[in-house]
């Protein structure tokens, strides 16, 4: 039996009877009921056969680690998603719920402050070792060391500490009652404490766990490795879960090979060449002009389009660690140095739709003047914002008519001149006659067409800006560390905000290597409303939180939006096929790795492809 005793009003001094669900919800009921066999959006009757050829996953280019989870090194392409199961599975098509995966049973304390798991008695890691609490509080223990990332150990910042209280049962006790605290401790990947060890009984440092193979607990294993621009994953014929309710209908192929192609151009040129199944596309150019030839014609290649989950936040990171972005007026300079409505217009044939938010197009998005809630979450800190966070919600420069480039320019311009930075001698300088310098960091070859309009406009206000690109590997690292001035990143989106805040835009993540706090920042506003967004014990309250930080982080220039795709585009084989139902959300590449199937008139085609030589990845 699947239990889980819930507090019905977290945050009461007195005790409330216990309540069996047959899931976690963050906020009203799980969708799906004790008896469901399958999630809405998995087809179970498609086959399970073939190796599936996929591209550059999210557009690395390389890699050099199979640990997912530390600082050092770029890791294998969707190593964590095939390898590492977590304690319950989230649905893809409800704002947060969570079902049974390694843990069968879940019990809630009444006053929220626990979460008590019991481990599914048939759980086993890749070795064939069962998969007991120690293991599960040794994965805990390591992941919120200092070990591992700092983007990983924030995701477990509201779990204190993890008790096993017998062979298959963990409890989970939490800093405060915030009702996604169990759903995080669910989140929890679980991996072997043997992973690691050397045959002369020692063991490394987790953070030097590289090229080990994990011994780990997802439905994958790695078969085979060429260097550091193809991995082969085959599926792990003994996986104990995948017949579990929360699985059925997933991961149909025997193997999926991962080669990872330096340029976009080469990587479409692979696929229209039939070498590769699968293509997910960034590139509104080539999405428009490109997807075209032989095997289109013929059948064997198509195009498609898929409604995309919430609008995730894409824009050019403004570093301000550095001095000369410390400046509100400077970094909103740099915002009106971009020009997007030329760009959509000229290069992206009106695929995109600007960005005004971070949580764009979504409840959690602020729009209009601030309600009564925000401004109550605000007003302490009105002495030290900029008073437009308290009117109406700020939109992006346009240079649609009666707007011009020119017009943000001058009042770019201004704006810098306030800031100390006037143009003499041929250049941008502050009053110790110091230049304005601005380095572009970006790994993706082919986004130099975008970026050199927009350094073009900067140089125009007389602005030192030029591009790097560097390869993936290098460019993580940098961002890591935070070495750079500028660079586009993408925030990976989530259905329902939460701990990822803290570590996105907290003060105390600015300083940690490895956080995603690129910009860092540092505000006391800021870090007040993402507390008040992480305790947030209804919708309502957690609306009004993520509303207000938006105002604050929008209006403080620390990012410059860029753009987002209202549908995901994917060409693929016509002898792979996708379910009948799109998930509400989802990451485009896991979608695909995860619910795509051998098309049934196809599969037999496939099958004939797994044969061992191709298996490995050494031919396609």
């Amino acid at each position: 039996m699947f239990r889980l005793a819930f507090a019905m009003a977290l945050g009461l001094a007195c005790a409330i009877g216990a309540q069996a669900k047959p899931a976690i919800a963050q906020f009203g009921d799980p969708k799906y009921p004790p008896n469901f066999t399958h999630f809405d959006y998995a087809d179970i009757d498609a086959p399970n056969t073939g190796t599936l050829h996929f591209q550059n996953y999210d557009q690395s280019q390389s890699y050099d680690s199979l640990n997912p989870f530390i600082v050092r090194g770029l890791f294998a392409p969707d190593v964590r998603n095939l390898m590492f199961d977590t304690l319950m599975q989230r649905s893809w098509d409800e704002l947060a719920s969570e079902y049974p995966l390694i843990a069968d049973d879940v019990e809630v304390a009444p006053d929220g402050l626990s979460a008590t798991f019991h481990i599914d008695p048939r759980a086993r890691f890749s070795n064939g070792d069962p998969i007991t609490a120690s293991d599960v509080k040794y994965s805990f223990d390591t992941l919120k060391s200092a070990q591992a990332s700092p983007m990983i150990s924030s995701q477990f910042s509201e779990i204190k500490r993890a008790t096993v209280v017998d062979r298959s049962t963990v409890r989970f006790d939490f800093i405060d009652n915030s009702r996604a605290a169990p759903l995080i401790a669910g989140d929890i990947p679980v991996f072997s404490p043997k992973w690691g060890a050397l045959p002369d009984g020692t063991h490394l440092p987790f953070d030097q766990i590289s090229v080990e193979p994990p011994i780990a607990s997802g439905p994958y294993l790695v078969e085979a490795r060429k260097d550091d621009k193809e991995i082969v994953y085959r599926r792990d014929p003994n996986y104990w879960a995948a017949n579990l309710p929360s699985r059925r209908g997933m991961f149909h192929f025997d193997r999926i090979v991962f080669k990872l192609y330096l340029d976009q151009y080469t990587k479409l040129e692979a696929f229209k060449a039939g070498n590769d199944d699968v293509d997910r596309e960034y590139s509104a150019t080539q999405w428009a002009r490109k997807y075209i030839g032989k095997n289109f014609d013929s059948g064997l290649l198509k195009k498609e389009t898929f409604p995309d989950g919430p609008a995730q936040m894409q824009g050019f990171v403004i570093n301000t660690r550095k001095p000369e972005f410390q400046d509100r007026r400077v970094r909103h300079a740099l915002a009106l140095a971009f020009d997007y409505d030329w760009m959509n217009r000229m290069m992206f044939y009106g695929q995109y739709t600007r960005l005004n938010s971070f949580w764009d197009a979504s409840p959690f998005g602020a729009t209009g003047m601030p309600s009564e809630k925000e401004l109550k979450l605000l007003d302490p800190f009105r002495a030290e914002l900029p008073p437009e966070v308290f009117g109406p919600m700020v939109q992006q420069p346009s240079t649609k008519p009666p707007g011009s480039l020119r017009a943000n320019l001058r009042q770019a311009r201004e704006l810098l001149a306030q800031a100390g930075w006037h143009y003499r001698d041929g250049a941008l300088r502050n009053a110790a006659g110091t230049p304005m310098r601005v380095e572009i960091m970006d790994d993706e070859p082919g986004f130099d067409r975008l970026l050199i309009p927009y350094m073009q406009a900067l140089q125009t206000l007389g602005i030192d800006a030029h591009m790097r690109e560097i390869d993936s590997a290098l460019y993580q690292k940098r961002i890591d560390s935070f070495q750079f001035d500028v660079t586009t990143y993408i925030y990976p989106p989530v259905t329902i905000p939460g701990i990822e805040l803290e570590r996105r835009f907290s003060s105390r993540a600015a300083s940690q290597i490895g956080s995603e706090n690129y910009s860092g920042i540092r505000s006391k506003a800021v870090d007040a409303l993402v507390h008040a967004a992480i305790a947030a014990t209804n919708l309502d309250d957690l609306e009004a939180a993520t509303r207000a930080l938006d105002r604050v982080l929008v209006n403080e220039y620390y990012v410059v939006p860029q753009y987002y795709e209202r549908d995901v585009r994917i060409g693929y084989k016509t002898t792979i096929g996708h379910p009948r139902v799109v998930p509400d959300s989802y990451q485009s590449e896991d979608w695909i790795i995860d619910y795509w199937f051998p098309a049934k008139k196809g599969a037999a085609a496939l099958q004939a492809s797994a044969t061992p030589g191709n298996a490995r990845g050494t031919a396609h």
